[in-house]
């Protein structure tokens, strides 16, 4: 079969083949007789689908009686061309799925080189991705749990991105064997973090996990993307990315819960999340984050002032800020108040190594 490419047509020996059967007036059927082969291999032969051998072509040179090596020349002429207008059309096809890619951002938080031509993008981005062809990489979008607070086209793409980024970041984290069990024992460590300072934390909290055998990464926000955090498993390990969008320490601790609760309610690995997964992730974060007794006996006094806020919260060995953050969710208190109790977090580039 001729393959078209954008510059390169590949045109198979058989097509000299079938000149040269008119030239002698030879049948498709008793060329088949004389090479000893059947007529399907003979209909394959000529439409390129199978490779023109050594011996298919000292057989070419007894009954059209033409040197073997010609035979040969057009085949590897052939195989060659094919692959080239192939590549062009790849090519063609993935500069289209390039442009849906957030290649400049990409560039700017320096996940990728700074390139022009359209060509050079998709090479880079290939190697990024890991994948011969761009679509190849979706897969991780449906392997991953994930926190987002909306959804498009556009951000399935920066997820794409943001979630390669988490795989590679995590790629030189060591861990211990995932130990699912393990999680719940650690919450408390995790409920006093709250009151660190990042660089204080980070460390302690990325080694936690890996004994766990969950590699923890920051990773750049991506806009566009909706994300607060993800889970998915990544070889022998699971990988749980925050994005440095969290500065809230109100959001950003109840985002790490809910991703623990993706893991331990075994959300991951099974093609996506539903709304009821993610519903289920959120009531597992409140729960493990507030004791729910404690939370409903306090809202039951009605007392919000700032003071209780701090007595509550001090109570139950968290910080003021994911209590404000409750109690506005649950609309005790408005968007407005209390926001002084929050703490916003800046976080360094990367989290150092354990």
């Amino acid at each position: 079969m001729i393959y078209w490419g954008k510059t390169i047509v590949a045109i198979p020996p058989g097509e000299t083949i079938k000149e040269r059967l008119e030239v002698l007036g030879m049948s498709q059927r008793e060329f088949a007789c004389r090479m000893d082969m059947s007529e399907k291999h003979i209909c394959k032969l000529i439409a390129g689908d199978v490779l023109l051998t050594p011996e298919t072509a000292l057989r070419l040179e007894f009954v059209l009686d033409i040197e073997a090596r010609f035979w040969l020349g057009l085949e590897a002429d052939y195989r060659e061309d094919l692959a080239r207008a192939k590549a062009e059309n790849d090519m063609a096809a993935d500069i289209e799925y390039m442009k849906k890619l957030p290649y400049a951002e990409m560039a700017r938080l320096g996940w990728l080189p700074k390139k022009t031509k359209p060509e050079d993008k998709v090479f880079s981005l290939r190697s990024f991705f890991g994948v011969v062809l761009l679509p190849h990489a979706e897969h991780h979008i449906a392997e991953a749990a994930c926190r987002r607070l909306g959804n498009s086209e556009k951000s399935d793409y920066a997820l794409m991105a943001w979630l390669r980024q988490a795989q590679r970041l995590s790629s030189n984290i060591e861990t211990d064997n995932i130990h699912i069990a393990g999680i719940k024992k650690i919450l408390p460590h995790l409920k006093k973090m709250t009151m660190e300072k990042p660089e204080d934390f980070l460390p302690e909290l990325k080694e936690l996990l890996a004994k766990c055998g969950i590699a923890f990464v920051l990773v750049e926000h991506l806009e566009g993307s909706f994300l607060h955090g993800a889970s998915f498993y990544n070889g022998g390990k699971i990988v749980l990315g925050m994005t440095m969008r969290c500065r809230e320490n109100g959001i950003f601790w109840f985002s790490l819960f809910h991703e623990l609760a993706h893991i331990v309610l075994g959300h991951i690995r099974q093609g996506g999340t539903t709304k009821e997964d993610e519903d289920a992730a959120d009531a597992w974060a409140e729960e493990h984050l507030i004791d729910v007794k404690k939370y409903a006996s306090f809202v039951a006094k009605n007392d919000f002032s700032k003071s209780a806020i701090q007595a509550f919260a001090e109570k139950c060995g968290i910080s003021a800020g994911i209590v404000v953050g409750r109690l506005q969710k649950n609309e005790y208190i408005k968007y407005s108040q209390f926001n002084s109790l929050k703490t916003r977090y800046d976080f360094p580039q990367a989290v150092p190594a354990a």
